[in-house]
């Protein structure tokens, strides 16, 4: 094994079963390493956090910061992707969970994204929640025009899925809806990296 901060191909053993690189000092652990490493695989077989603490026997806390930062460090690189992309289609999304789709002032809980295709790939820009203005839509009686339009878009959305020429945007989706229901519920802060 080399250094995992330098490379360098000489490393001693301490008494705490410690690495120690001979160039550059710095220790580190073999078996953080492999935990790591396990807890990585089990989110690319896309294992919740509950289902990695068990199959590993971990902490939560430790699997969780792990599938934190990775989910961090996707948005960051797939960011970066999207800016050097031509956008191929574009569509408006609204995201509600299937509990709450049969009340209609739940609409105000519903994610609104904006989502893009560009070489087979989707990129989602998650819109500001409309929770900030639930209080306003209710006083104003705007609610029932809201809630018209909604419906409206709601009902189109049904029927652009059904159509048997799904386009990428429409696969994702379909994906998303049917992977996100494991996880039941998401903090609203962390949404954005699901």
């Amino acid at each position: 094994m080399n250094c995992i901060y330098c490379n360098y191909n000489k490393l001693y053993t301490l008494k705490t079963k410690q690495l120690k690189c001979a160039r550059c000092n710095k220790k580190f652990s073999l078996k953080k390493i492999i935990t790591k490493r396990d807890i990585i695989n089990c989110f690319c077989d896309n294992l919740t956090i509950n289902q990695t603490k068990q199959k590993l026997t971990l902490n939560y806390l430790t699997v969780k910061k792990v599938y934190d930062n990775l989910r961090k460090l996707i948005a960051i690189y797939l960011e970066n992707q999207y800016i050097q992309e031509n956008i191929i289609a574009y569509e408006e999304y609204i995201y509600l969970e299937k509990s709450k789709k049969r009340v209609k002032e739940n609409i105000f809980d519903a994610k609104n994204f904006i989502t893009f295709e560009y070489d087979n790939k989707v990129y989602n820009l998650l819109m500001p929640t409309l929770l900030k203005y639930k209080e306003q839509f209710l006083n104003d009686g705007a609610d029932k025009v809201y809630f018209k339009e909604f419906s409206k878009f709601m009902l189109f959305n049904k029927i652009s899925k059904i159509k048997k020429e799904q386009n990428t945007i429409q696969l994702f989706w379909h994906f998303f809806e049917n992977t996100i229901i494991k996880y039941k519920g998401i903090n609203e802060e962390n949404f954005f990296y699901y």
